[in-house]
């Protein structure tokens, strides 16, 4: 597998059926295409009532490339390959309550809140840690994780 690949994740929609560990507690998540890629991690787990997402990165739909433009443009692929998972998950930001952003370079965090703080609600804007990074999947600007309250 290219290296590169690591942390690859949101490259297709969700489609997937979810594979359930013995207990039936901690549900696995994937789409077709992320399935296809043989990546090595889940898109998402849902361990009871909280979804995991893995780091997401600003690529096309479909592809395996990053969205053209620098990190205004990633950032809004990012937030939109996460609303992705989201949906078909049942879920919505309103229920993301947790994130972590990784910028390639520290300058860029206030292009990021600018784009970042348009899917939530004033109000309800997640708790959220950010750090520099000193390379990212893809040479991606921006790798967002998050998690969500996944109501029975």
């Amino acid at each position: 597998m290219d290296a590169s690949l690591n942390g690859l994740v949101g490259f297709a929609l969700w489609g997937a059926t979810p594979a359930t560990a013995e207990n039936d507690q901690v549900l696995f998540y994937n789409s077709p295409a992320a399935t296809a890629a043989k990546l090595p991690f889940s898109q998402a787990v849902r361990v009871g009532d909280v979804l995991y997402m893995s780091g997401a990165i600003g690529l096309l739909p479909g592809k395996r490339e990053l969205v053209p433009g620098g990190i205004e443009p990633e950032t809004k692929q990012v937030m939109d390959n996460i609303g992705e998972v989201l949906k078909a998950n049942g879920l919505t930001f309103d229920d993301v309550f947790k994130c972590t952003v990784m910028l390639a370079n520290m300058f860029n965090w206030g292009a990021f809140n600018k784009i970042y703080v348009t899917y939530f609600e004033p109000e309800r804007l997640p708790a959220r840690s950010a750090f520099g990074a000193s390379g990212l999947a893809l040479d991606a600007e921006v790798e967002l994780e998050c998690w969500a309250f996944a109501r029975k």
